[in-house]
């Protein structure tokens, strides 16, 4: 199976600021770009770290409300030092955290996940800005139809599982949702065949009512022999 990798689904044309930006000019730069979010590169082109609107937003969070009317936040030592801050460096989220161009969705979208973040910069193996992935760029690979998910189910895991005793097996997808019928040769061929249409792109969920085919054994040949003698 061939899983489409980052560099198919990450923005290419990348609004990125400077270590020394200022404020005012990074807000400016998510206002003209229509994002949320910009990385901060260092003088190689190197990602060093991300400023969002979230980073912004801590320093009006921390000014004097006169009306009284909503308490001051309390912030740590770490985000009033953002809170503080002037120039990219001094409100950034570092260090950024990076893909691969070669990377699947499934790579991205656990790493994404683990290190809580919505976007990932996506480097050169020498850790130059190439583009930038997100979450809504993640999800495209659910909007892939119907008929090009069975289509590789049917060639690149039935197909290919064929010779190992598949063949009796078919496939129906709706709305990302996969069915598999028919019967298998092995019963532990069934777990397989669910595990790998699972991670087909676009795949929201894999059901099967697949079965064992039923093979004569010994006693029912010798059973069967001595019928057609009578």
């Amino acid at each position: 199976m061939e899983h489409r990798t980052i560099s198919e689904l990450m923005t290419r044309q990348v609004a990125s600021v400077q270590l020394d930006t200022p404020f005012k000019d990074i807000a400016q730069k998510l206002a003209d770009s229509a994002v949320s979010a910009v990385p901060v590169l260092d003088s190689l082109g190197r990602p060093v770290g991300i400023v969002s609107e979230a980073d912004l937003l801590r320093k009006a969070a921390d000014q004097s409300d006169l009306s009284g009317r909503t308490p001051l936040p309390h912030l740590e030592a770490w985000e009033r030092a953002r809170a503080e801050g002037r120039t990219a460096s001094e409100l950034m989220s570092a260090p950024a955290v990076c893909a691969h161009p070669e990377w699947t969705v499934v790579e991205a979208a656990r790493l994404m996940e683990v290190q809580h973040v919505k976007r990932l910069p996506v480097v050169d193996e020498t850790e130059a800005l190439l583009g930038i992935v997100s979450r809504s760029d993640l999800l495209r690979v659910f909007l892939r139809k119907d008929k090009a998910i069975q289509e590789e189910i049917t060639r690149e895991i039935i197909g290919r599982t064929a010779r190992i005793g598949a063949g009796g097996v078919t496939a129906e997808v709706m709305q990302g949702e996969v069915a598999l019928h028919g019967s298998v040769e092995d019963p532990l061929l069934i777990p397989v065949l669910v595990r790998m249409c699972t991670g087909v792109d676009g795949v929201i969920s894999v059901a099967e009512d697949l079965k064992p085919t039923m093979t004569a054994g010994p006693a029912d040949s010798v059973e069967g022999a001595q019928l057609g003698h009578e």
